[in-house]
Order: structure tokens, then sequence, then C-alpha cells
């Protein structure tokens, strides 16, 4: 099983000259936690990732308003990805070891493509669970989202 076979190819995404607002709204409309930022906005180059989380946090601890922040300075880079012809193990093995949710998906030429989340992880594995050498397993699920959700020390 390839990330091209589960992933979500139509992205939303922001570019990192957004504002925190702009960015908040389309999580809203779109309904999702997270958003890829590219360079520009009708860029394909990626170069962070930016999360509800980030959006509240720099709020706080800017104390300013959402629309006076830019998504560059509340993003997080370098931001880790998978390759569209990655196996769904080998995307798992990235979200555990970096911590993440949800994992971008570029070509070869680096370009974004898509993005593939735990979630699609975990419903491939659900799939998969009759078949005698399943690509991931729920176990291996698990494993992942409590080494994600582990306190950091």
């Amino acid at each position: 099983m390839h990330v091209s076979d589960i992933m979500t190819r139509k992205v939303a995404s922001c570019a990192e000259s957004d504002t925190l607002a702009d960015a908040a709204r389309l999580m809203a409309e779109v309904d999702c936690g997270a958003l890829p930022v590219l360079a520009e906005r009708r860029a394909d180059r990626l170069v962070g990732m930016v999360t509800d989380r980030d959006v509240c946090m720099a709020a706080y601890r800017t104390g300013k308003p959402l629309a006076e922040i830019r998504v560059r300075d509340a993003m997080t880079f370098p931001v880790r990805t998978c390759r569209v012809d990655a196996t769904a193990a080998e995307a798992e093995y990235v979200m555990r070891d970096a911590r993440v949710r949800r994992l971008p998906v570029v070509d070869e030429s680096g370009a974004l493509v898509g993005i593939v989340s735990l979630a699609d992880l975990a419903r491939e594995a659900a799939h998969e669970r009759r078949l005698l050498q399943p690509a991931i397993s729920r176990i291996e699920i698990g494993a992942t989202l409590a080494e994600i959700c582990a306190p950091r020390t």
C-alpha cells in the first residue's frame, strides 16, 4: 500500500506571508486543524506547517490579534514529508519519529501533492486487518499515537 492510495489530494494551504487570521479562517472553512505552508500563495514549494495549536500559542505569546501575526512567525519548520511513492509503513515511521499526526506528501521535485494523516493510516489498517500480511497494523498505529502523545521532556 502506497501513500498515494490513501492520501488526500486536494489540500488547502496558506502562504507564509498570510496572517494567522487568514490561516484560522481557512482551517474553519475546510474543517481541518493543520495547513501546509507554501513559500508563496501560488507556489508549490513547501516551507512549513501551521496547526490550530500554533495559531493559539502565537496569539498567547505575542498578545497580538491574529490579523497582526504572520504565518511564518508561528509555523513549524523544517517540515517532515514523505514521497508520493512511499509505503504506508514508511509514512507511519516518519510520523512516529517526527511526532506528527499529519504528513505532507511531495513529488520527486518536492512539490506538495497531498497530505496523509494518522487517521488515513488507521482507516487503512482497519481495512487490512483481515490480510495475512497487512502493510500496516492497528498495533503500529496505536504505538505511533502513543509516541506522538507522550509528554516531551
